[in-house]
């Protein structure tokens, strides 16, 4: 921590924030000018006074993490890392403001440039991501003492708070006490349709207050103000909020405080005005060679810290624990499951496919040590948690399993924050049905491509008496929508176990395992390749098949017992199984051509058709869900529903007629 000025005018520093803001955003004729402008002051003294990070070295493990959940005043974040002089951070980007192939995108997007630490934009993400990186800060220094001890800071405006996923959010992090998160808040009074009274009354630092946090208000203007209550945050044990009282596009002198300049370019005009108020004499783009001196000094405290840890890194008994942790290589789970695997097709277990993944997860959890678990409170259903493992708790954070509470949306973002902090990799259950509570933090996890696993159980008609509320019948179709999403709906025990190495082997795709609550056979009987990485493959092989029967999870018995049936009219029924239609999409034509084969098809799955034309020609048939379930035993649903092998070969000799 340094509370010591260390430039002669902490202001203009944030003027240069302000004047490239309002510059990039008039050439660019769209963007956010108001947010970047009226935090200028907050987020000036932020970085002069308090937050350490190397530009040098944008990936060092021990830097503090800075979160722009108001992603759309994206300017503020690209302005300081060009301030800062992140190598990839050049003017001409900034120019490139919102232009196809640049760095710069209309909000912050991970991945696309160094000292972005997370994809921003949709409105409560980022403060919700924020409380995985600092629940993964305090895990990691329980582990790692004297390695990790950073702290995660968050600059979020009314609409973050606004937002139903960040009640979830600051509940979680408060009942943890993430001493080391602290979040300002841009407390403008302003949204698109403008003044907040429009829509809201909520005392939001009463609000934080009861979720156990530390509060305070100060004028966001004056920086000793924000300086000292950034101080007061640091050595408070509760996670903080600072209310920074702001004048949205602060330095326009005729539109600043209004709801006109949060997202329109100011114009030429008002551009020229806010110039001469704030006393910024410089051509657009054009920073002095003072103000980057001030700015680098910045980046200079960053990188005598990262050196001062990186001697305590090369002393530390932990530093080969630690590399490994960072590293997440999951070599070592080959072999163990491997082995698993072997033991199953001797043991052929008939097992719901949610108990074949306790069973898998056992393997991992022994295995690899940087993985670790949770549940939106159905731990016993999703059976997440493994023997041995501890749970984290506000007193002893070095467990491995999450209770992230009936928070599936707070949950999903918290793993996208664990996983992108850089030493866990994160899995979390819930309900399929509830995939939609999450769906948002899902679509960022694929969006960033970062490798969390989802565990969503219960994944059809099949759960039964709980009835359509829970019965999921769209969600696949839907979930299977989200690029670079890998969702996996293995039909025994085995493919489960093959799920979780594919999950455990990504390193850019997050996985979702769609998993039953019924119990199923064990169908496979060779294990030597992982075939679920295929994405489907053949199950039961005939030559000069006359029908093709393609199913997934729970569905495959169903297919089994057709084939069978029809092999005893003296049909040659071949059957697919297919886990996983995004792995099997990036397979070479001439596989897929194999698997598929030229005879009719029929899908089945109890789910609604849509998504399936990777599998089906409009000529083919399909067995599974029009609408929604029932409440009732599952097989009196299976039955209902007319998802049963006898429906399978009533309508294969009907196709095969025609």
């Amino acid at each position: 921590m340094n509370t010591q000025i260390q430039t002669a005018d902490e202001r203009t520093m944030a003027n240069a924030i302000r004047a490239l803001a309002m510059d990039a955003v008039q050439k660019a004729n769209s963007g956010h000018p108001g947010m970047p402008m009226g935090m200028a002051d907050v987020a000036t003294v932020l970085f002069n006074r308090f937050i350490n990070v190397d530009p040098a070295d944008d990936q060092w493990p021990n830097r503090d993490r800075f979160v722009l959940s108001a992603g759309h005043g994206s300017m503020l974040v690209y302005a300081l890392n060009h301030l800062l002089g992140y190598s990839d951070m050049d003017m001409d980007q900034l120019r490139a403001f919102r232009q196809l192939g640049s760095r710069t995108a209309g909000h912050p997007e991970y991945g696309h440039a160094k000292g972005i630490e997370v994809t921003t934009g949709p409105l409560g993400q980022g403060i919700s991501t924020a409380v995985g990186m600092a629940l993964a800060e305090r895990m990691a220094a329980a582990r790692f003492p004297g390695l990790v001890d950073h702290y995660t800071y968050v600059i979020a405006g009314d609409g973050c708070l606004m937002e139903g996923m960040s009640h979830e959010a600051i509940d979680l992090a408060g009942h943890l006490g993430l001493g080391r998160m602290i979040v300002m808040w841009d407390d403008n009074k302003i949204t698109i349709d403008g003044d907040t009274s429009l829509a809201t009354s909520t005392d939001q630092m009463a609000r934080f207050a009861a979720s156990g946090w530390h509060v305070l208000a100060v004028d966001g203007h004056d920086m000793e103000a924000v300086a000292a209550a950034i101080t007061a945050a640091q050595q408070d044990p509760r996670p903080s909020l600072i209310a920074c009282r702001t004048i949205i596009g602060f330095g326009a002198p005729n539109k600043q405080g209004s709801h006109d300049v949060h997202g329109a370019p100011l114009g030429d005009a008002e551009i020229a005005a806010a110039r001469a108020f704030l006393g910024w004499e410089h051509a657009p783009f054009d920073i002095p060679e003072g103000v980057y001196a001030a700015w680098h000094k910045v980046a200079a405290r960053g990188a005598a810290a990262h050196k001062d840890w990186t001697v305590r890194l090369a002393a530390s008994a932990d530093r080969a624990a630690f590399e490994a942790a960072v590293a997440c290589d999951p070599a070592a789970l080959t072999p163990a499951m491997a082995a698993y695997k072997a033991q199953l097709l001797a043991d052929k277990p008939k097992v719901a496919t949610r108990k074949a993944s306790e069973m898998a997860l056992g393997v991992v959890n022994a295995t690899l040590p940087f993985v670790v678990g949770g549940s939106a409170d159905l731990t016993g259903s999703n059976l997440t948690k493994t023997k041995g493992q501890k749970s984290v708790t506000k007193a002893d954070f070095s467990g491995s399993y999450i209770h992230y509470g009936i928070r599936e949306h707070g949950m999903a973002a918290a793993m996208n924050g664990i996983v992108l902090h850089g030493v866990f990799k994160p899995y979390g259950g819930t309900f399929m049905a509830f995939a939609d509570y999450c769906r948002p933090a899902i679509r960022l996890s694929a969006l960033m491509g970062v490798p969390v696993t989802y565990v969503m159980t219960h994944d059809s008609i099949g759960l039964g008496e709980d009835g359509p509320t829970h019965q999921p019948v769209e969600h696949l179709a839907s979930l299977r929508a989200i690029p670079n999403l890998h969702v996996i709906r293995p039909c025994d025990a085995v493919e489960t176990a093959e799920a979780w190495e594919m999950a455990m082997a990504s390193t850019c795709t997050p996985t979702l395992l769609v998993l039953s609550r019924q119990n199923l056979p064990l169908v496979r009987t060779d294990a030597a390749e992982n075939l679920t990485a295929k994405g489907a493959y053949l199950l039961r092989d005939v030559a000069d098949r006359d029908l093709t029967l393609i199913a997934t999870g729970s569905e495959i018995e169903i297919a089994l017992a057709a084939a069978d049936a029809l092999t005893a009219k003296g049909m040659k029924v071949a059957v697919v199984s297919a886990p996983c239609f995004e792995a099997f999409a990036a397979q070479p034509d001439a596989y897929r051509a194999a698997v598929l084969g030229d005879a009719p098809r029929i899908g089945i799955e109890a789910a609604i058709r849509q998504g399936w034309d990777m599998f089906l020609r409009h000529t083919d048939g399909f067995v599974g869900m029009t609408g929604f379930g029932a409440s009732a035993p599952a097989p009196a649903l299976y039955k209902h529903f007319n998802i049963t092998a006898e429906a399978v070969a009533e309508l294969a000799q009907k196709l095969t007629r025609d």
